[in-house]
Parts: structure tokens; sequence; C-alpha cells
């Protein structure tokens, strides 16, 4: 008997006559041509003597062929997506330590990992489009055969961890972890065949794979795939296609939020039934704009590529959605661990674990990662953070990152959030740096709002209203932007060395 945690069995209640993709060019792949081209893909792919245990490297910009390469690739064997944009000695590192048998690049592409993959003689495909079809829609090999399902444990999806503070890790993760992760996201966002995203999250990233293409498989809802995030279009693009829903990160959310504060009708008239934030912390001032100017529910989640995206969620109304906190176990069992592995009562702080069906099963060619993440079947997820007096869960930062200054541990997320609430600032990501009378120091990156002018003192006098003296910044640095990775996330752990702060 065929397991439903099979990833092509997210397809299987889908009506065949609705709608499954569509893009910017108004092309429409209904779900009855997407399940027949996953068939077709499986038995290409078979028929090139490729098996359902290789993986296939992906480079493909954002768009539907971007989302029916991965849908089809991880129902027959395991899809490893990487950044279109990367540099030549990048893509020697993914694909060195991915090994994929094959791939996948647009014809004619002169992308530089083709030549990355010559080099390390991987098979390039290059995907065959019909002119007559959809856009997505595609051959990859002439010959056809039989095929073997994958099993539930076998490896559908294949990423890496950051990086931002060692090397990169595999995180292989399986049919079981994306079927369970859809159903969680789906059941916590009640989404139905009626519900229409506009995907604006790089396809190369646990969120839009899961939270936006799969869970919205998985309840035969559909996805216009966007070519990638634009501010300037966002409105246009939301109003045309009628979405129902959308997600992104924090940084996105501000830069729609820019163009919605002066097209307050066309906001409020898109009638959105949710606006989902995940992958950073949305800062609660963030939180209240896109619900005033939106006038919909803002559901912030908590995720990562180790769980297969979604941990837990803030709930849909009747119940509340607390700015600042990440809301509600949502699939995984969570919990508050201390560093000796004992569970941790409510309201008491620590590290953020769990476990779950949606949670990969470690870390490929890693033991000591491994035996540092996992503690009595849970995985320690590297987050410090408590659960309040309703539940819900406040992230207070990264272990890695909280800023330890003269013994007193300091997060810079609450800090963040503090001055955030300043009037003049439009962003403000505090980081710590080397300092040697107390081992460490803060510091503030701040961006002003477009128009205003604001001084240090300015800052420095609200800090000292709303902060305890230990917690302000002692340096302050006005930036016209702060560096973020491929998904928009800010980069905190690289600003002290942009500054020359730290050596």
């Amino acid at each position: 008997m065929v397991s439903k945690s099979i990833v092509r069995n997210i397809f299987k209640n889908a009506e065949d006559d609705k709608i499954a993709i569509s893009s910017e060019n108004n092309s429409k792949i209904n779900f009855r041509d997407l399940k027949n081209f996953i068939e077709d893909i499986s038995k290409q792919l078979s028929g090139a003597g490729i098996t359902n245990k290789d993986r296939a490297a992906i480079v493909l910009p954002n768009g539907p062929a971007m989302a029916t390469s991965f849908l089809g690739i991880s129902s027959y064997m395991s899809a490893a997506p990487l950044n279109p944009s990367y540099k030549s000695e990048e893509y020697e590192f993914y694909l060195k330590d991915l090994n994929p048998r094959i791939i996948i690049v647009k014809k004619n592409s002169n992308n530089s990992s083709i030549e990355i993959a010559k080099k390390l003689k991987i098979e390039i495909c290059e995907i065959k489009i019909n002119k007559n079809e959809p856009e997505g829609l595609f051959n990859l090999f002439e010959n056809k055969s039989d095929y073997s399902t994958p099993n539930e444990n076998d490896e559908a999806l294949v990423l890496h961890t950051s990086g931002t503070t060692s090397r990169p890790k595999i995180v292989p993760l399986t049919n079981k972890n994306i079927y369970s992760s859809s159903e969680n996201i789906s059941k916590s966002l009640s989404l139905t065949n009626n519900d229409h995203c506009l995907n604006i999250m790089p396809l190369f990233h646990i969120h839009g794979l899961i939270a936006v293409l799969a869970t919205s498989m998985k309840v035969g809802a559909s996805v216009c795939t966007s070519n990638g995030f634009n501010a300037l279009k966002f409105l246009d693009l939301a109003r045309s296609e009628k979405i129902t829903w959308y997600s992104g990160v924090p940084t996105m959310h501000q830069a729609i939020l820019l163009r919605a504060n002066k097209n307050r009708e066309v906001a409020n008239k898109l009638n959105l039934r949710l606006i989902r934030s995940s992958s950073a912390s949305l800062p609660p001032a963030v939180f209240k704009d896109l619900n005033e100017v939106f006038n919909c529910p803002v559901i912030e989640a908590y995720g990562m590529t180790e769980a297969t995206h979604q941990m837990t969620s803030n709930p849909l109304p009747p119940k509340q959605q607390k700015a600042g906190f990440v809301g509600l176990p949502a699939g995984p069992e969570v919990c508050i661990m201390n560093e000796n592995g004992d569970v941790m009562k409510q309201g008491k702080e620590g590290e953020v674990c769990i476990k779950g069906e949606n949670v990969t099963l470690g870390y490929e060619n890693n033991d000591e990662a491994n035996k540092k993440s996992f503690t009595n079947g849970w995985f320690r997820t590297g987050d410090q953070g408590y659960f309040d007096e309703d539940g819900y869960l406040k992230i207070s930062g990264r272990l890695k990152e909280i800023i330890n200054k003269g013994g007193e541990k300091i997060s810079p997320l609450e800090i963040d959030n503090v001055l955030m609430d300043h009037p003049l600032i439009d962003q403000a990501v505090c980081f710590g740096y080397e300092d040697k009378m107390l081992g460490e120091n803060i510091a503030s990156a701040i961006i002003i709002k477009n128009g205003e002018t604001c001084s240090e003192s300015d800052v420095l006098e609200y800090a000292e209203e709303k902060l305890a003296k230990f917690k302000i910044p002692k340096k302050i640095f006005f930036v016209d932007e702060i560096p973020k990775g491929a998904t928009g996330k800010l980069q905190r752990n690289v600003l002290a060395k942009k500054f020359g702060l730290n050596s």
C-alpha cells in the first residue's frame, strides 16, 4: 500500500480543473496538467537511468518552471534547489557537497553553475519548453520507462543551512517531512482550494518551497509564482491576481508597507484573508502597520530548514495574534530545554527544542553536529525563548547572537523592537562587537524614515527612556541599507566586521 506521506500524494485530493500554478504573464496550469507533468517527469528520469535515490540540483530563476521543477523532481527523487545568483566558488562548494546526478538549467543558460558542473562531470540537463503549453510545463528527456515510487523516508529535498556561524550543513528532508509540514501549515492557516497565494519568496529556500508552494498544493489551492520579489509591482500583481494571502520575511513586509502607505485604498481593497510572516522576527511596529494598512490578521510563524519550515504559528481569529510572539505549537512538539537537557517549566527561558514527523532525521555526514543538535529525541534549534502564560512562544534571540556584555546576557532582538518604535526610525538592527573591558558591547545600525532627520543623541535619549542602562547601544551607525542574505533575512552576524569593530 502506498504511504500517504509520499510527496506526490499532496496532489491526491486536488480537483483536476482547478488552477494550480499561475504566472506574471497570466499563464495557468491546472491540477490535471500538473499531475500529468509530474508523471511524465518521473518516467523521463527513470528512462534516463536516474533512480529515485539520486539527487538533481536545480538552478532556475523564480517563476513557474522553478515551481514545477521542484514539484516534479521531489515527487520522484531528491530536489536540490540552488540560488541562481551564486558565484562560481559557491557553486563549486555546494555541488561538491551535494554530489547530484544531474543539474537542471534553462536552455542556453550562461549561469556559472554550468562550467562548474562540467568540471565536476555532473550531467547538465536543459529544460525543453513546448511553446504550445502553459508556462512551467517542460520535458527533460525523450525516453520514458516505468519507475519505482519512493518510500516515505526517502529523501525528497536537500538544502544547506545558512552557515552564518559555521560551515553550511546538509539538511536532508524526506517525503514524510514534506507531507507532514504541508499538512501542519495548511491546517494552521485554514487553507482551502479557494485560496490563491502570491509567492514572493525565493524557491531555493524552505519558506517558499513548503509554506507557500507545497502547502497550497496539499489543499488544491493555487499559487501565482512570481519572477521574484518586487515591492514596486506587488500591489498591482496582488490586485490583478485577486490573491487571498501572501507570506514573506519582515524586510519584504517593510518594503511593501512603504508602497502600501501611499496607496491605502488599493491595499485595503485587496481584501486579504491573512498575511503571514516567518524566517525572521517580525518587529511589533511592522505587525501593527500591516494589520492597519491591509485590515487583515497578521500571522507570525516560526520555522527553520531542519523542521521543514514551520514549528509554531499564531492562530487565526477569533484566537489572538500576539505581536512579538511566534505563536502556539503548530505541528511538532515544542519544549524549552536547559543546557543539561532538562525540559523547563512554562515561563522559564532556555533553548527551543522540537520533535515530530516534520523534523529532519539528522544532518548528512556530520556526526558532531548531530550529537550537539539532538538530545533525548529532541532537536535543539539554537534559538532562545520561553512560553508565556497563554502558551505562546517568545523568541528572545539566537543563542549564538546573544550579546554577553560583562556577564549581562542581552537579546539584540529586544533592542531592535524598542528602537523601531521611535517615530523617525524605519529599521534598527543591533549586534555585539568585541570590547576589551566588557568582552562585548552593543552597536546598532539604523535606517531613518524617508525624508526625516534623526541624530545619534535623539536615538540615545529615546533608548535611555525605554531600556535599562546596560542595554543602551554604545555605538550608532546611520546607514541606507543593512546587509541581507539571499532570502531577505538580515545578516546580523556580519555587521561588526562591516563597521570595522571586529577583526
